[in-house]
């Protein structure tokens, strides 16, 4: 996957060069390049940014470094672009499966109170992290380009890494322990520890359930309930 990012503060990405995405990086599975939209402003003292028509707060970004970034960027990369926007629909683990399966992807970063409007000619589709306003569209790119490329094969180990973590699903993950098997007197479940794995599974599977149900009804009243879950939930006082 190609990923090409314009931005005002290239050096924002420096996180990609860490972890699990730096090593991607290195073996090739993922492309992620920044553009400095700054370098493509026609203003001799490189101003990306001008007063609102019409009065108001803030400033605007102008037209010209963002399109002409774009169509620069777009020579080497015909994937979608798509702007980081508190007008755009709100980014969920569904459409990062649907952008994990696209080749190249060009995220447009805005700034200040926001970008010209005649720059949306040039825009394929906005995205939002949620009704909340951030300092810059860099901040929201980063989790969505990092929950975007971890779906890409060969990223993570293997497939099951994220099959069973909380939204791929629909259901919040279930509750995880590690060594020690006993920690300030708090017992890890006995179920975890039987080494039958049937029951883990079923476990496993009604915690999720059960969680969803307390911390995020919205999404529980969304999912289907298997015939299996249905019986799982009535039977919780047997596991």
């Amino acid at each position: 996957m190609k990923i090409d990012i314009l931005t005002l503060f290239p050096e924002m990405f420096s996180v990609f060069n860490h972890s699990i995405l730096a090593k991607a990086r290195e073996k090739g599975i993922i492309d992620i390049n920044c553009f400095n939209i700054r370098d493509f402003t026609e203003n001799k003292h490189k101003k990306v940014d001008d007063y609102p028509y019409g009065g108001g707060a803030g400033m605007v970004m102008s037209p010209q470094p963002i399109v002409d970034c774009i169509k620069h960027v777009k020579e080497n990369n015909g994937g979608r672009v798509i702007f980081l926007g508190p007008k755009g629909t709100t980014f969920t683990q569904s459409k990062a499966n649907d952008l994990s399966k696209e080749e190249n992807i060009i995220f447009l970063c805005g700034h200040y109170e926001g970008i010209d409007e005649r720059v949306y000619n040039y825009i394929d589709e906005e995205i939002s992290l949620g009704d909340f306003i951030l300092t810059g569209g860099e901040m929201a790119a980063i989790p969505v380009i990092d929950s975007i490329c971890r779906l890409v094969p060969g990223v993570l180990s293997s497939s099951s890494s994220y099959e069973d973590e909380s939204f791929y699903n629909g259901l919040l993950e279930y509750p995880q322990y590690t060594r020690p098997e006993v920690f300030n007197g708090e017992r890890v479940p006995e179920v975890l520890i039987s080494g039958h794995h049937e029951n883990i599974r079923k476990w496993r599977k009604t915690m999720s359930l059960l969680l969803t149900k307390k911390n995020r009804l919205d999404l529980f009243k969304k999912f289907s309930l298997s015939k299996e879950d249905i019986k799982l939930l009535k039977n919780i006082d047997k596991l």
